[in-house]
């Protein structure tokens, strides 16, 4: 996936900067500032020894977007500068360039930081890590967006552009003529989509299968499949029963003493509970839950006691044994054969049993949660165990407890993105009114596409839960960029409908070209094997655009309608 990923976006990229640039340098000089901080960042991980997961594959791809998206706001400027200023020259050109977008272009990299930094408080560790290592890969974005493609411009001759920019954008324009001619519209499309947003996110589930994370045509899932279907079951789950010291009933023995003695020896000296720890009340609980796992149609094979018990009824003429000949016959037993078949199942000196059982993976209807419910209830109410009489452990728990986490954490890495970028917007322009109007199209788009996400059936797993942290993180760029742009000219046009528009002809630009170049880049990820991965980049693609329209649509008709800066 890094292999794919990077040359992948790297490819899609030069032909998107050629499509809209149509000249080699601002080609050449954003992939310059990429590919040096992504190589930076690669021997970095490498010199630390932190390992690439199934999760952090994308971070190379996902940085080399980030310092595209840069560098293309870095190039717009600078063209703007030079179709406004002919008469400057290149260090001038340049050093105005870094003046006007360096403020704005380092609080959208602290916004993207608190984004990715947000994972870190979800809480499984996979995500963890990648929060971290995005948040050290953007501050060496901005770094060397900052310094190495201002003084490779600067050893480039100052020279016409190739295809000048215009004083207006088609698209961006028709954008801000409907949002000056129907605001309204703008408004109830807008509400009527975070409705949506917020009655499809009460659908969203967690419950999903490793199995399904891969393509159908992919080995793994095939050999996942191939021991769920003919090995009895994937997923290990271990039931502990537990079996609290009592007096063991003479009946289970007999009465002749000398015959006890004979056999044993005396007890009360050797202290050994082997001699005595087959009865009937331990037998005949493990085989009840044995039968009662057995029969359940999510579990594969049952493994315990009651297993080899069963084969060696068969080989007695199907008569069951006392405990009495239980306990003589786990003494006799040749060493060897005791450590395979009953010495994993059994643990006399602690006085617990353990049932394991594998479960169908590939099940289409499995629900985790809700078949460790019904265990424990059955256990319990059928069964006639108290909780203190058994324990119900395994892998399958520990990545049900990780489903479980998701949706919390989600909420958790929300929150804390949002209140960082609100912080952000506030240091920024000083105005609560401003950083309203900045967060709110960005909690459209992390709505619509929770809100996708439950409509549309797609699970939470350890990739989607950053998808709107990650939304938020990145769009708020665009934002940002445009309130400051708006900020700035507004005090020169006086007019706040002519600095709407503008904005859209010049800044929206910028958004719009970092939206397609981020848009297209995650495309990519739809070449993964991984299908958490695919739905990330898919859905990511998604909320980008839906962010960009928020910003050139929403945003502006709330600047209108709130007018949070004074000079309005």
């Amino acid at each position: 996936d890094l292999i794919i990923f990077g040359s992948g976006v790297f490819i899609f990229l030069v032909i998107m900067l050629s499509i809209i640039f149509r000249e080699v340098r601002w080609v050449v000089l954003p992939f310059a500032s990429c590919i040096y901080s992504g190589t930076l960042m690669l021997g970095l991980l490498g010199l630390l020894g932190w390992k690439v997961t199934i999760i952090s594959s994308n971070f190379l791809a996902l940085m080399l977007i980030i310092t595209m998206s840069m560098n293309i706001h870095l190039v717009v400027r600078y063209r703007e500068l030079f179709r406004d200023r002919p008469e400057a020259s290149q260090l001038e050109l340049v050093r105005m360039t870094i003046q006007n977008m360096a403020r704005p272009c380092f609080y959208t990299a602290i916004t993207t930081i608190i984004a990715f930094a947000s994972l870190v408080i979800s809480g499984i560790r996979p995500v963890i890590d990648f929060g971290w290592m995005m948040t050290i890969g953007l501050i060496v974005v901005f770094l060397t967006s900052f310094t190495l493609f201002p003084t490779l411009l600067l050893l480039t001759k100052k020279t016409d552009l190739k295809k000048a920019d215009t004083n207006s954008y088609p698209l961006t324009a028709v954008l801000g003529r409907f949002t000056e001619k129907h605001g309204k519209i703008v408004l109830l499309l807008s509400f009527f989509l975070f409705i949506a947003g917020l009655t499809g996110m009460q659908k969203i589930e967690v419950e999903n299968s490793f199995i399904s994370y891969f393509h159908k045509d992919t080995e793994i899932y095939q050999g996942l499949k191939l021991i769920d279907e003919k090995l009895g079951g994937t997923t290990p789950l271990d039931i502990i029963l537990k079996f609290p010291e009592t007096t063991i009933p003479e009946s289970d023995f007999g009465s002749d003493e000398d015959d006890l003695a004979a056999l044993f020896g005396d007890m009360s000296e050797q202290g050994d509970k082997a001699d005595s720890w087959f009865t009937s009340h331990k037998v005949d609980r493990i085989k009840a839950v044995h039968d009662y796992l057995d029969n359940r149609p999510e579990i594969g094979k049952v493994l315990s006691l009651a297993s080899g018990l069963r084969v060696a009824e068969g080989l007695n003429g199907g008569n069951e044994f006392t405990p009495f000949e239980l306990n003589i016959l786990y003494k006799r037993i040749p060493a060897p054969v005791r450590a395979t078949s009953i010495d994993p199942y059994i643990s006399i000196y602690d006085d617990e049993a353990r049932i394991s059982v594998r479960i169908f993976d590939s099940m289409p209807d499995l629900r985790r949660n809700e078949l460790l419910k019904e265990i424990k209830n059955d256990l319990e109410n059928i069964l006639g165990l108290t909780s203190e009489e058994y324990k119900i452990t395994g892998l399958l728990v520990l990545y049900n407890n990780v489903l479980q986490t998701l949706f919390n954490s989600q909420i958790m890495t929300l929150g804390a993105v949002m209140l960082g970028i609100m912080v952000m917007l506030l240091v920024l322009f000083w105005s609560f009114k401003v950083a309203i109007v900045g967060i709110l199209p960005n909690a459209l788009a992390a709505t619509a596409i929770l809100g996708l996400m439950g409509w549309m059936a797609i699970p939470l797993d350890i990739m989607t839960i950053t998808i709107a942290a990650i939304t938020v993180g990145i769009a708020v760029d665009d934002c940002i960029h445009y309130l400051y742009r708006y900020k700035s000219e507004l005090v020169t046009l006086k007019d706040p409908i002519k600095t709407m528009h503008y904005c859209h002809d010049n800044i929206a630009r910028a958004a719009l070209y970092t939206t397609l170049t981020i848009t297209i880049g995650f495309s990519i990820l739809l070449w993964s094997n991984f299908i958490p991965t695919i739905l990330f980049g898919i859905l990511t693609a998604i909320a980008m655009i839906v962010a960009l329209l928020a910003a050139l649509t929403l945003m502006p008709k709330l600047i209108l309608m709130i007018k949070p800066f004074p000079n309005d």
